[in-house]
């Protein structure tokens, strides 16, 4: 094999995991919670190259694309702790920036044991609209002169894991944060540091705007510390936090900030030029993840680098800074410009800016969100595909003179869109993300009959597409507080609702308060699963108990508490009485007629994470094992009905569809043998590993030599190693020194849903990690329900992509 040889490439990279974390310079291979402690750590090494003694603090709280961020942070902890960089999970998104807030306090006082502390904050959009409050406050008051704080915010856009799609631009903005907008990983690392440096110098807080396509990538950066010296133009202004600062003093110097902020900004070029043409027929301006699609639809019409698109006549700047606007960089590369386009998701947040800047007689005509004819042009809603940027890129090109050398591919989309549009089949089934094999939701979210339920924040959210008659949610915290608006105006005397304990802890306790001091009917339906299964099976923060969670509701004074458990015995110390879970629609049913806010508990760990810790021997192992008698079974489906397990599969057979257990998903949480079957057959002992040996096969000949590039796409079901499979072919490609990318689109899927991998590879820089429309070249298809939707037959061609496909079916 390849790898045995001398001049095998992996044994010449000698690749280690730790370089991602360790290596000062040159290309490394990250994803994008790995360059966020990345960041930290380098941070650290720059302060210290110049000889100060910093140290950092990290606190927020987990949500998509930021979901694995705590959980990254947590396993790097050795190498944050070197550095000096204190990692301090939130409670909530706005505890957490409120503690940012304090590191910037640390040198106002006596015993200060550093120069200063850079802090950072980390949170999905939603975390950062309910601590606006501490933003602006804190913003105000300032940062220190060898602290900074930049505030990562998760955005997304196209709603791939959210309750809403998102833009925080102007929620920064109206709490005067600059904004950074990252396109990459690379420019992830750049601009976060920038951001630093940014914060240090002006005394604001600097925003990151990190996207969801940024997040969930990987690739290949080039680290390179001289990119993150940055020069800080003379002033005799001190904008830093002091002290005693009246809110009047606060006030007056944020002009004089944000002046500073645009005046860094310009010393250090984080606004750059990309292509300059002696005279514009267009200038176009994009930023973050737009920019790296606006660079691939150039590419793809024949524009790819500067030089063509300078022969053109079209000029191209990408802002790295948003807001404040740097207004002598803007005026310099626009007033001699014949037209502006201006390329970006959403509202139109930088065209609104430009317009302002350049009001005035002799300023170009600028264009975005609507074309010269007032018609539109880009999109105000979701993302911006890249074929919508080569649509409206080739109408203001035309208008503009702007000759386009490859209109092939315009043509080819256009036929695309023609076919689609035509296309009278019925749209393929869908693949919705379910519960894992065994998951306590199955249970805890089922309702008596007669009875309805809200849901919330958290994988019981899913339960709004079950027939479980549960519907409409809030946002996180706010967890059946709509039934205190609602009661005074229906017939309806109680409600259930949905709630983790992750949600309890970060801000739900306060839904229960206010339910209790509302005096509505209400009975919360409280699972205690010891992990926040959503984001990645974290630990909830503050090691809360059963025994903690009673002692709280009690002190609120609910009504009644009730403890149901799949251990009962454990609890028989304390001061109440746990019931078995079989009793749960029962004691369901008791609460709902009891006058006031009850709470019911549902203790039972997380399957998943019931199964890591299985596997790492930090739980005891299944005592039994249940299978399906197949010449028993008459394919009823009780025991699905029962416990909703996805480890129960369809079995056809000579006799019709009956029903088998899969080993390889079921958790053994043995709901299922409380249906109505004679068929289940219970095996106790520790199941034996086959007999395993090697085939024979030969001496494995050389691969035939790789294209210069290519598109992988595989589809597949959340659960069935595509991420992994994503990785191990990406960076794979690293260790051959290609450019590669990957792209792993999960959404909810941490189980049943559809997954989608984008691996790019190739000699040259890569503008996205996502594959363009119709450019997939292999397509590995792991799920052929997913193969063949609507998302993924976008992707492919019949011309150019190659398929392998995997005939076993799977269940949806």
């Amino acid at each position: 094999m390849a790898l045995d040889r001398p001049d095998s490439p992996l044994k010449r990279v000698g690749f280690e995991l730790s370089e991602d974390f360790t290596r000062e310079r040159g290309t490394i291979w990250l994803s994008g919670t790995q360059a966020i402690v990345r960041l930290l750590l380098d941070q650290h090494r720059l302060d210290k190259s110049r000889g100060w003694n910093t140290r950092g603090f990290v606190s927020g709280y987990r949500g998509s694309p930021l979901g694995g961020v705590d959980v990254m942070l947590s396993r790097e902890r050795a190498h944050l702790d070197d550095a000096g960089v204190v990692f301090e999970p939130g409670v909530n998104e706005d505890l957490a920036a409120t503690a940012v807030w304090g590191t910037q306090q640390v040198n106002l006082f006596p015993g200060a044991t550093c120069d200063g502390v850079f802090g950072m904050w980390y949170g999905k959009a939603p975390g950062l609209d309910r601590s606006g409050d501490v933003f602006r406050h804190a913003n105000a008051a300032g940062s220190s002169p060898r602290g900074g704080v930049l505030a990562l915010v998760g955005d997304d856009p196209g709603c791939k894991s959210s309750t809403l799609p998102s833009g925080s631009a102007g929620t920064l903005r109206d709490v005067r944060v600059p904004i950074l907008v990252p396109g990459d990983l690379e420019d992830l690392i750049d601009l976060g540091h920038f951001g630093w440096g940014l914060s240090r110098y002006s005394g604001l807080w600097a925003g990151l705007l990190a996207v969801t396509s940024v997040m969930d990538s990987s690739g290949t950066v080039n680290i390179d510390p001289n990119r993150h010296r940055f020069i800080e133009p003379p002033n005799d202004f001190d904008p830093h936090i002091r002290l005693p600062d009246p809110p009047n003093s606060q006030e007056a110097r944020y002009p004089l900030k944000l002046n500073l902020a645009a005046e860094f900004a310009t010393a250090n070029k984080v606004n750059r030029l990309i292509a300059n043409p002696k005279q514009a027929k267009l200038t176009v301006f994009a930023c973050g993840k737009t920019y790296t699609d606006l660079r691939e639809a150039l590419s793809l019409i024949g524009l790819a680098t500067s030089d063509a698109l300078e022969r053109a006549g079209v000029r191209l700047i990408k802002m790295g800074m948003i807001w404040p606007l740097d207004q002598g960089f803007i005026a310099a590369h626009s007033r001699d410009s014949s037209a502006i386009l201006v390329v970006e998701n959403k509202s139109g947040f930088l065209e609104r800016q430009l317009k302002t800047a350049l009001y005035g007689s002799g300023a170009p005509p600028i264009w975005g969100k609507q074309d010269r004819a007032g018609t539109p042009l880009f999109n105000l809603v979701g993302e911006l595909p890249t074929s919508d940027i080569i649509f409206g890129l080739a109408r203001e090109f035309d208008d503009a003179s702007v000759e386009i050398p490859n209109r092939a591919y315009i043509d080819y989309l256009g036929r695309r869109r023609e076919e689609a549009e035509a296309d009278s089949l019925p749209a393929n089934l869908a693949r919705q993300p379910l519960y894992c094999a065994g998951c306590p939701h199955s249970r805890s979210t089922k309702v008596p009959e007669g009875s309805r339920a809200l849901a919330g924040i958290g994988c019981h959210y899913m339960v709004q597409w079950m027939d479980r008659n549960t519907s409409t949610f809030t946002q996180m915290g706010g967890e059946g507080v709509t039934w205190i608006g609602q009661a005074p105006f229906t017939e309806e005397t109680n409600l259930f609702v949905n709630l983790g304990d992750g949600t309890y802890f970060h801000s739900g306790i306060l839904a229960i308060r206010a339910a209790v001091a509302a005096k509505v009917n209400i009975t919360f339906k409280l699972l205690f699963n010891d992990a926040v299964a959503m984001t990645g099976g974290q630990a909830v923060e503050g090691g809360l108990t059963v025994e903690d969670v009673v002692a709280q509701v009690q002190a609120e004074h609910v009504a009644d508490v009730r403890v149901v458990s799949t251990d009962p015995g454990r609890f028989k110390r304390s001061a109440f009485k746990a019931v078995d879970r079989k009793k749960f629609d029962a004691v369901s049913r008791e609460l709902r007629e009891i006058e006031g806010c009850t709470v019911l508990i549902y203790d039972q760990p997380c399957a998943n994470e019931l199964r890591r810790r299985r596997k790492r021997k930090l739980a005891p192992p299944p005592v039994s094992r249940v299978v399906i008698n197949e010449e028993v079974c008459e394919g009823c489906g009780d025991c699905t009905a029962v416990s909703n397990c996805v480890a129960i599969e369809p079995h056809e057979t000579e006799l019709g569809t009956k029903r088998k257990i899969n080993q390889t998903s079921c958790n053994q949480d043995l709901t299922c043998v409380e249906g109505f079957c004679p068929s289940f057959v219970e095996i106790e002992g520790t199941p034996r590993q086959p007999e395993t040996s090697m085939p024979e096969i030969g001496e494995i000949p050389d691969p035939e030599p790789a294209p210069d590039k290519a598109n992988i796409l595989i589809t597949g079901v959340g659960g069935t190693g595509i991420v992994t499979a994503s990785q191990v072919l990406s960076v794979a490609a690293h260790l051959e020194h290609k450019n590669a990318t990957n792209l792993d689109m999960t959404g909810l899927a941490q189980k049943g849903g559809a997954v989608f991998a984008h691996i790019r590879v190739s000699d040259v820089d890569l503008n996205r990690s996502a594959i363009p429309e119709g450019m997939a070249d292999v397509l590995l298809a792991a799920d052929l329900v997913t193969a063949t939707s609507s998302e993924t037959q976008s992707f492919v061609s019949a011309e150019r992509t190659r398929a392998g496909a995997s005939v076993q079916m799977s269940p949806t």
